[in-house]
């Protein structure tokens, strides 16, 4: 496909991955999230808009925003968009409902979710994530199918996919194949936000690095699944011709083991890593 101008990559960072630097709550946590940001060369953050020094602060280090939310009530929907669309207008991450909701009553919240976010320009994506509506991938089927049969449209999703590979438990040599499938494909490349979180079958977050500047054989077994998902973004639509891609390495909820490096270094090596791989495939379309 011919575009006018050459796609850009924003390398979109998760507070999360940075909580054993710093707390995000106080000025100076948010500070040291910034300037870690800053210093790697990414170009934005991702945190709830609770902090009232965060716009100010962004603006000081130069980084764009996108916010993300979650909500099981339409009534919740309006305020927290409003809230992060306020600061900035970068792509929003909605993690919706839980695990147990069912389909019917989960499509009528993304239909409701999906008509507030048009309402307010605001770009908000369904995150396909645990313990939400969207945690195995019938459900997620559902829902898009659902809202599809109502709106003639597909919802736009962030498709976390380090999920359904753990609820299938999907062996590195099938990734891309049962994974990025004919019917998720052409959904996920009308996204503009893409969390990563390498993965495996047995584990939704596998260590980037040995903690010593090599990458792991976890990450290595993960890699051709990210490259072919930006391969695919690329040879796309390209919605406003601009991912915002989020190298998703956790903290917390029992995603870190103890035998993994140090989160915040494995993150920028994953964003680091992604960079060279969008370069390379920008650079054979």
């Amino acid at each position: 496909m011919t575009h006018a101008s050459t796609p850009s990559l924003n390398i979109h960072i998760n507070g999360w991955s940075l909580l054993d630097e710093g707390d995000p709550a106080t000025e100076a946590g948010l500070r040291t999230h910034l300037a870690a940001i800053k210093d790697a060369d990414f170009q934005s953050y991702c945190w709830a808009p609770t902090n009232p020094q965060l716009q100010e602060l962004l603006a000081e280090y130069g980084l764009r925003y996108g916010g993300a939310f979650d909500a099981a009530k339409p009534e919740q929907f309006a305020d927290r968009i409003a809230a992060i669309m306020a600061i900035d207008h970068g792509p929003i991450n909605c993690q919706l409902a839980d695990d147990d909701t069912p389909v019917e009553e989960a499509i009528e919240l993304t239909l409701a979710l999906m008509a507030e976010a048009k309402k307010q320009h605001a770009s908000v994506h369904l995150e396909v994530h645990r313990d939400t509506c969207t945690e195995t991938p019938e459900k997620t089927t559902a829902i898009i199918e659902g809202y599809k049969a109502a709106t003639g449209e597909d919802p736009l999703m962030n498709f976390d996919f380090s999920h359904p590979a753990v609820v299938k438990h999907v062996l590195e040599h099938e990734t891309i194949t049962r994974l990025l499938t004919p019917e998720i494909v052409p959904i996920f490349q009308k996204s503009t936000l893409w969390h990563i979180r390498p993965f495996n079958a047995q584990h939704c977050q596998v260590p980037i690095t040995d903690g010593q500047g090599n990458f792991s054989p976890e990450y290595l077994a993960c890699r051709p699944f990210v490259r072919q998902a930006l391969k695919h973004w690329l040879q796309g639509p390209r919605p406003t011709n601009t991912l915002w891609v989020m190298p998703e390495i956790g903290t917390t909820h029992e995603y870190k083991l103890s035998c993994f490096p140090n989160i915040w270094e494995d993150t920028i090596a994953l964003g680091k890593d992604i960079q060279k791989i969008w370069a390379e495939e920008l650079a054979a379309l």
